[in-house]
């Protein structure tokens, strides 16, 4: 019946998301609030769109009671201003405010991408890049990460003869590439590398896709001395309540919030409840979780690895290096030539970004020297003189200022695991409310 489509309609238009962002209430950041019928996956579609934009998080809320679902970011830009861009702030409404995924880009339509993981060493990618460049397949955007001795890289190519795959000579010609890579990824150990080629459709997103890879592989990883700053995860259990409880304390840096929400989702944990703070360069965050099926984790086992899976994926973004920005007219086997001339002077690709816009390549490379320790810097100037000082230069990690509450850094309780996770819910939630500005003091 014609009234009652409209009725549906009508629900469909009342459960939309709904966004809100005020630069008034917070005088240091803005405030980007999401409410919203509940939908299994929404706090990291909000949390990836943030991300994206290479926003900085630097307080966050989230409650999931019943049906409903809301979300409050406290955001800055990469420099600690709020956000001005009219253009931004439409992109986050329009992104946020459907029942739809962020939209792909659309540079990245009609292109295969190459899933590869293994065993890393010095040269590896440059080698990779070099077997792709050999047979003529144009590098769009890539991705790369290593983490405990492994290597995963994401790669999209373009070609038509590539992508169509309509043919027995474009089959043959992929099974070729395909095979060369996973000849380079084999490895002399026990556990070999792997390469895929899959439509870049399937592809939901490159850093996603970088943890589901890590993630399957991090049984392979060898073991690593932890990191002199490594990552604090603890796992409760709140069984009154029937959650689990996930705090992590850790130094803060961009993309952290996505790193651990894309980890939770992955090993289908549900966020019921959350809180992020960040004081100067420490970030702590606290999740209220549960499994995909509604149960609270009740082994030890799953515990500890939900600690040892977040754990991770912090650490692999936070590798240090030295951060090389590559900018120049884009050109057949111009990644083979850099990677090559970074492995010739020994240095280590810890962590690559490549992206081309129409003729230009605009390239971020981390870089350490062979033991993955500071590179020396001859080794960086010799690099620069061959590739070009205008067009290889160094750079820092834009991170916005330290700002630090009124009791200051010092009066912060960071010990992990103290029991905080178990406070009485409803008085956790209306002190998020004060601190995010949502609600007055009523004291």
């Amino acid at each position: 019946m014609e009234w009652l489509d409209e009725y549906e309609k009508l629900v469909i238009r009342m459960n939309m998301p709904r966004v809100v962002i005020d630069n008034a209430i917070c005088p240091t950041a803005t405030l980007v609030q999401v409410d919203s019928a509940r939908k299994r996956g929404l706090l990291l579609e909000a949390v990836q769109v943030l991300a994206d934009l290479d926003l900085s998080i630097n307080k966050a809320y989230i409650s999931s009671d019943g049906r409903w679902f809301m979300d409050v970011f406290h955001v800055t830009d990469r420099l600690g201003r709020k956000l001005t861009d009219d253009s931004v702030i439409t992109y986050i409404q329009q992104s946020l405010g459907t029942w739809n995924e962020p939209a792909r880009p659309a540079a990245l339509e009609g292109l295969t991408a190459l899933e590869l993981t293994g065993p890393d060493r010095t040269g590896l990618l440059s080698e990779v890049f070099a077997v792709l460049a050999d047979m003529q397949c144009s590098v769009v955007d890539a991705r790369a990460w290593t983490h405990r001795g492994r290597l995963a890289c994401v790669v999209f190519l373009r070609g038509e003869e590539l992508a169509s795959g309509a043919s027995a000579d474009d089959d043959d010609r992929v099974a070729r590439i395909l095979a060369r890579l996973g000849h380079l990824l084999r490895g002399d150990g026990e556990a070999p590398g792997a390469v895929a080629a899959v439509p870049a459709a399937g592809v939901a997103h490159a850093d996603r896709c970088l943890h589901q890879l890590m993630a399957a592989d991090l049984d392979r990883a060898p073991s690593f001395p932890a990191p002199a700053l490594s990552p604090a995860v603890s796992v409760q259990s709140w069984a009154e309540r029937g959650y689990s409880v996930v705090t992590v304390l850790c130094r803060d840096r961009p993309k952290l919030l996505f790193d651990v929400v894309c980890t939770l989702h992955d090993m289908d944990y549900v966020v019921f409840h959350g809180t992020v703070d960040t004081a100067g360069d420490r970030a702590r965050q606290e999740f209220y979780i549960r499994r995909a099926d509604g149960s609270p984790i009740r082994s030890e086992a799953e515990r500890e690895r939900l600690n040892q899976c977040l754990q991770a994926a912090i650490e692999r973004r936070s590798l240090e290096g030295v951060r090389l920005e590559l900018c120049t007219p884009d050109r057949p086997g111009l990644l083979s030539e850099v990677t090559r001339t970074f492995r010739e002077n020994g240095l280590l690709v810890v962590q690559a970004e490549v992206s081309t816009k129409g003729d230009l390549a605009s390239n971020v490379f981390y870089v350490t020297d062979a033991a993955g320790k500071a590179a020396d810097q001859s080794a960086i100037d010799a690099v620069r003189e061959r590739v070009g000082m205008d067009r290889l230069v160094v750079s820092e990690e834009p991170r916005p200022p330290q700002v630090f509450s009124k009791d200051g850094p010092g009066d912060r309780d960071d010990s992990v695991g103290g029991g905080l996770g178990l406070v009485y819910l409803g008085n956790l939630v209306k002190r998020n409310l004060y601190n995010l500005g949502l609600i007055k003091s009523c004291s």
